[in-house]
């Protein structure tokens, strides 16, 4: 059979697709046969909303038009049959006119990166297409789906609110512009809040949006539309019009799924390998989407998605009377937070029913409600309970047919004296899946707390959502008391039976979430049976004010407060410097206009890479069979080890490694080898069919622990001394000895690994596209695996997706390989790794292990540390011996110790080789520092700050290796920060807070930060820059940086519009490339303006000294003209400017050197809350004052600001790492790895730079900031951990960060 042509609309233009191949997602139709690269691949799973979408089509029974986002990455093409797309950039464009919602958040300089930044606009755009003057609640809903790693999120949310018209928001944020809200104490009239100008901004003008096409309107009124056919490589595609013909359909193939959002069996086929040669979709069946009230509670179709869901559900709770709706809002609850709005808005609730997902957020709730489910066939119809029976279904016994179809749920309406409520818990507060989710019922005799009845469910514990029944047969009949409650926890302890290889792992928590949710419920029932009786028939109820009043843990939309010194009055406004500019390619990324590596078009007989990786932690090698992947279709050729023109192995700094395993694996995700295919898909699937023959070889070691058992290190071993540490700890009062563990973090950069290495013709040179912080070592790996000159290889890095130290040493191993691939071919060769490749073969974070033995005085006074320190280095050294050099160095972190012992070890385990993150060890070692000061001040009963105040370091300061380092604005940081954050009052508060409340904790914490500059090695420190001016006036900018979203071209921009005296307009910086700029440094350890911005200004310098005698004789000419002039007296208007950087240097035989150049302090103050029955918790609020001398720019300052703290809390609270006893990483996409996102983030977070501060070292007296307030977040929130868990007398055991450890 013949396909059907599919048609849509993208963007108001007519799509006709002749040969739609079901298996064809629409992110990569959009991206490669549209061409529209504006939405971005970052996950593939629905789970970061980077290719947000809007989709817009007529609802099948209100024949209304309706707009809603949507993850193109999960939208098979073939479901978009009559339907209208808009992308980013359908909605405007930096060359004609930004969409409002673009100008704002680009304006409120919400986009640093940019690469998640088109679906952060369309997700906005979609919500304003419904509500033109939405909520905060309804913008924090909409946002929810989208995840960012760079921004923090603030920024984001500032741009959007100015659409909103409410009280706490805009109205807020105008008082904040004037100064009439304040923070702590009145500033003066150096310092402002305001980053961007609201009244600059565009109007929205619905009327300008696109119509919905005329011709799909006459599509769906079309009387008798015929089945459409869909016929692909592998899977047919079936779409019915009537509910007749789906059930032919179904009948036809009982085992075809039934497809509506393709949430599910998307991601089954997708990320399980699961494989469906037919698809039935659902969606033109109208009789599938009827909601409707009948006498015994609401009908929902079955193809409803989950928002329709909601919006009916709330439309109930709206008209009905409140004791018929309990069930209703205890699903209402659950959507709130149940996946992302792209999600909801195509997943139906058949689909997510039906599919019995054993941690369901609604099934709990819809079985303890006594929800019914209607089904039909072609022999009739019958409804069955939504039960244990149901759930338990399997296809050797299942409770649907094959051949039946869920037709609608019924859920009932709630009784008098009944109560239902829903518990979840999840790593974030959305957009994540549950870890245990509940749904519990009670229906109590008339004018009594006695159970007459009662459902209990539990979702996450076992294989499908389980029933209670034992425990509710235990508490019917009794009275709702402690004696009832008592008996039920011990009941469904025994009813929850976990194996300790559970999948998921965390048994004993989600053991204990089952009774603390009990306990929960037994809490809001009493509450309830209180209000119902006013006190009368409750049998022996607790005290309210001891054991109720658990607080709602939803994020509040708090007005953050952002601070910094002006400008000079008399400085020019073409002058920038010290103003916040907004980030020179924001127009171009809130566009989608913005090109990143795998944006580029592919030309002809471009082939893309697959890598071949291994399945085993350590192996020997016996075979590898390439045969059947050389058939396949598509595939050219495969390359190995064999294929390397020059060697396989080579040395970074001292330390040996190689590109492909040889004869042995060193851990699962080492690169074999790689396919090479025509198309992303096809490669892929070769790559799965390559058979290895593996010997294991042991010991596998995969921890930290292992290593030492095995004494399994890396060399070199650092030691650091200072003093005589044991003779001083026979002079101390006490001695404290200790240990904690902290596990890794995957930089989860939106933007995977990307390269495209483009041969020439004769194949003696390339070009090398990649998204690298270090393009010129990328140069020289290629150049010698190739063994050709560096001459030939030119590396050009447009923009990076973000980076975080992430994409320097491996993405270089990417290149290297696929350059090898090219040259083999002779043809160009992109290799753009998919999310889960990506966090499998890429390292992340070291985990550490801290042993510290301290001595002290009573006073708190710190005489003595002793301090071990191992990371987990992975399977090759890689980085790992310099960062821990880094944590060694920087141990003390803000504080004086005078006898100091510190050794570092690197562990070699079979685990990818972990690398540079943002903060170069010192997070790690600092961290431990602030943990013993922390447990130091319970033992000596002094308050934390007092400790920290006492051993502070001042003035100038003498650190263990012996240099001194001026610390002067250390003291004024922590001193601004303890007065704007009212850090004592809240501290009271506090204190208060938690004598009042038994089941809900506060902790309030302050830290100091003293995060020393630059790279230890002099040569790292160098940078050059060129300059051009041409004819007309305008001047082309190249350096050593690359743009990562920390705003770097824009200083640059910013520096050389102050030295030639011209406005910013007038400059441009196209790219970072080796053949403008040789020998680059890798942009990293925080230096990158630094370096960069001194070559630049040198570079400006001679320039305008070569301009000066034009100048002085036309001193009213115009810049144009001096050029102009210049030309023709043959002056040269290009220059280079090189700037040697620091003279730095460490000497570990001493123990002594020159290894930092200055110090940046700041302080940080957060509050936390914590639910002590579940571990959940909320920021409240966090304040930070910061030192970063005179900002060059300080929206990008505060912005790196927030991005990293906000990365910081991640690690401590959601981004938890999770290995198989075999060393398979589970945790490899947005589903299992959880970064935070917008509901996440402190309700109130203020930041604050800190004024008249000088720093002689760099440009303009400038510091860097990009990455070092990692250690505020993660110390931070680490100890208002501790400091809850201390007040709830619980022993503190430091280990990989999740809820289930609290």
């Amino acid at each position: 059979m013949e396909s059907d042509n599919l048609v849509f609309f993208v963007n108001g233009k007519k799509v006709i697709e002749q040969k739609a191949d079901p298996e064809m997602m629409f992110l990569p139709y959009l991206r490669k046969k549209l061409h529209l690269t504006g939405s971005k691949y970052a996950c593939g799973e629905g789970g970061c909303g980077s290719c947000t979408v809007m989709i817009s089509t007529i609802h099948p029974v209100s024949r209304k038009i309706i707009h809603f986002s949507a993850n193109s990455c999960l939208l098979p093409i073939c479901s978009l049959h009559g339907k209208a797309v808009t992308t980013v950039e359908g909605i405007g464009s930096s060359h004609t006119r930004l969409h409002p919602v673009q100008e704002r958040i680009a304006k409120a300089h919400g986009s640093q990166c940019g690469f998640c930044t088109p679906g952060m606009v369309m997700s906005m755009y979609a919500l304003m297409r419904n509500h033109p003057e939405p909520t905060m609640d309804q913008i924090y809903e909409a946002l929810g789906g989208n995840l960012c790693r760079c921004t923090g999120y603030r920024a984001i949310v500032d741009g959007c609110k100015t659409f909103c018209k409410e009280e706490n928001c805009c109205q807020n944020q105008e008082k904040i512009s004037k100064g009439l809200l304040h923070n702590g104490p009145v500033e003066s009239q150096s310092s402002t809040t305001v980053l961007f100008k609201k009244e600059e901004f565009l109007p929205l003008d619905p009327s300008q949006e696109l119509i919905f096409p005329p011709e799909l309107i006459l599509m769906m009124e079309e009387q008798n539309p015929k089945t459409m056919f869909f016929q692909g490589e592998r899977i047919k595609w079936i779409t019915p019009f009537n509910l007749e013909e789906l059930l032919e359909l179904k009948a036809q193939y009982p085992k075809a799924p039934i497809v509506v959002g393709n949430t599910n069996i998307g991601l089954q086929m997708k990320l399980k390998g699961v494989f469906h040669p037919v698809l039935i979709s659902a969606g033109r069946i109208a009789e599938l989407f009827v909601v409707k009230c009948t006498d015994h509670g609401l009908s929902v179709g079955a193809a409803c998605t989950l928002s329709m869901l909601k919006e009916s559900l709330n439309d109930a709770v709206s008209h009905l009377p409140q004791e018929k709706t309990k069930i209703f809002r205890a699903l209402l609850q659950q959507l709130k937070t149940l996946a992302g709005q792209q999600i909801r808005n195509v997943a139906s609730l058949g689909g997510h029913v039906i599919s019995r997902i054993t941690n369901s957020d609604l099934n709990p709730v819809l079985a303890a409600g006594n929800a019914s489910l209607h089904l039909l066939s072609k022999g009739g119809a019958r409804h069955i309970p939504c039960n244990v029976l149901f759930f338990r279904s399997t296809e050797e016994s299942p409770n649907i047919l094959a051949e039946e179809l869920l037709v609608s749920i019924l859920i009932p309406y709630s009784q008098k004296r009944e109560i239902v409520t829903a518990f979840r818990k999840a790593q974030n507060k959305v957009n994540s899946a549950a870890i245990v989710v509940s749904g519990m019922r009670v229906l109590f005799q008339e004018n009594t707390d006695i159970i007459e009845d009662c459902n209990i469910f539990f979702g996450g514990i076992g294989e499908s959502t389980m029933f209670a029944r034992k425990t509710r047969d235990v508490v019917i009949g009794r009275h709702w008391d402690e004696g009832m409650l008592s008996d039920a926890c011990r009941t469904v302890l025994y009813e929850v039976s976990l194996p300790p290889s559970a999948p998921g792992g965390m048994v004993e928590y989600r053991r204990t979430l089952t009774v603390s949710f009990l306990f929960k419920f037994y809490l809001e029932v009493l509450n309830e049976l209180k209000l119902w009786y006013n006190g009368r028939n409750c049998h022996n109820p607790l005290k309210l004010s001891e054991d109720g009043n658990i607080t709602n843990s939803q994020a509040a939309k708090g007005n953050a407060k952002q601070r910094y010194q002006t400008a000079k009055l008399d400085q020019p406004l073409q002058d920038t410097i010290g103003r916040p500019v907004m980030h020179h390619s924001a127009a171009m990324q809130v566009s989608g206009e913005a090109v990143y590596c795998d944006d580029m078009p592919a030309i002809e007989g471009e082939l893309f890479m697959a890598l071949v990786t291994s399945s085993r932690a350590h192996a020997k090698i016996i075979s590898i069979d390439l045969t059947e992947a050389l058939s396949m279709l598509g595939v050219s050729d495969v390359v190995t080890a064999k294929d390397i023109p020059d060697t396989n192995k080579f040395l970074y700094n001292e330390w040996e490694d190689q590109l492909f395993a040889d004869d042995k694996v060193l851990c699962v995700g080492y690169i074999i080898g790689a396919v090479l295919a025509d198309t992303p898909t096809h490669a892929k699937q070769a790559a799965d069919k390559v058979n290895i023959v593996y010997e294991d070889i042991e010991p596998a070691i995969l921890t930290i622990e292992d290593a030492i058992k095995y004494k399994s290190f890396y060399e070199p071993d650092r030691k650091l001394k200072q003093g005589n540490v044991d003779e001083a700890f026979n002079t101390v009062d006490h001695i404290h000895e200790g240990d904690f563990h902290i596990g890794g973090q995957k930089h989860f950069y939106m933007e995977t690994q990307s390269i495209r290495v483009v041969p020439s013709k004769d194949n003696k040179e390339m070009d090398i596209y990649a998204a690298s912080q270090d393009p010129s070592y990328i140069q020289g790996l290629v150049a010698s695996t190739l063994s050709i000159p560096s001459n030939r290889i030119h590396c050009h890095v447009k923009r990076i997706g973000g980076a975080f130290g992430g994409k320097i040493v491996q993405t270089a191993h990417l290149a290297a390989i696929t350059a090898v691939a090219a040259k083999k071919t002779r043809q160009a060769v992109r290799c753009i790794l998919e999310r889960g490749e990506d966090m499998l073969i890429i390292g992340g974070r070291h985990p550490y292990i801290g042993k510290y033995k301290v001595g002290f005085m009573n006073d708190g006074k710190i005489v003595a540390a002793d301090i071990m320190l191992y990371s987990n280095g992975g399977c090759t050294t890689m980085e790992s011996v310099y960062i821990m050099e880094l944590s060694m160095l920087q141990t003390t972190h803000a504080y004086s110790i005078p006898n100091l012992r510190c050794h570092g070890r690197v562990c070699r385990t079979n685990l990818p080789s972990n690398t540079s993150f943002r903060g170069f060890g010192f997070p790690q070692a600092a961290m431990i520092t602030e943990v013993w000061i922390e447990e130091l001040a319970a033992k000596c009963n002094l308050p934390t700050h007092k400790i920290k105040e006492i051993n502070m370091y001042r003035n100038l300061a003498v650190t263990p290796f012996k240099q001194e380092l001026d610390v002067t604005n250390l003291r004024r940081c922590w001193e601004e920060c303890m007065e704007n954050s009212e850090y004592h009052t809240r501290k009271e508060k506090v204190l208060r807070f938690n004598k009042q409340n038994y089941w809900t904790k506060r902790g309030i914490s302050i830290i100091p930060l003293n995060f020393p500059v630059s790279y230890i090695t002099a040569f790292q420190n160098q940078a050059a820059a060129l300059v051009h001016i041409y004819r007309d006036g305008s001047v082309l900018v190249s350096h050593g940086g690359t743009e990562m979203g920390q705003g770097i071209h824009t200083k640059m921009i910013q520096i050389a519009s102050r030295e030639l005296q011209i406005p910013i307009s007038y400059i441009h910086i196209c790219e970072t490339s080796t053949a403008a700029v040789p020998n680059t440094i890798a942009s990293a350890a925080t230096v990158g303006t630094d370096v960069n911005g001194m070559a630049v200004k040198i570079a400006c310098e001679k320039l305008r000294k070569r301009l000066e005698p034009i100048i002085s004789r036309n001193p009213t000419g115009t810049w144009e003209s001096w050029i102009k002039e210049a030309f023709f007296e043959r002056i040269s208007l290009s220059v280079t400017g090189f700037n040697r950087g620091y003279d730095t240097y460490m000497d570990w035989e001493k123990g002594e050197g020159h290894p930092f150049q200055y110090c940046v302090n700041g302080a940080v103050c957060s509050e936390v809350e914590i639910d002590c029955l579940t571990g959940d918790h909320k920021n409240i609020r966090t304040d930070i004052v910061m030192d970063v001398g005179c900002s060059i720019n300080p929206a990008l300052d505060i912005g790196q600001i927030e991005g990293a703290f906000v990365q910081g809390i991640g690690l401590f609270t959601t981004e938890e790492l999770k290995y198989s006893p075999e060393g398979v990483l589970y945790t490899r996409g947005p589903g299992q790895y959880k970064i935070l996102t917008v509901w996440d983030v402190p309700q109130e977070l203020n930041v604050s730079l800190l004024s008249s501060s000088q720093n002689p070292y760099t440009i303009y007296s400038s510091k860097v900031l990009q990455i070092h307030w990692k250690i505020t977040a993660i110390t931070d929130c680490l100890l208002m951990f501790h400091d809850v868990l201390c007040l709830r007398g619980t022993v503190v055991k430091y280990t990989l960060m999740s809820s289930s450890r609290f």
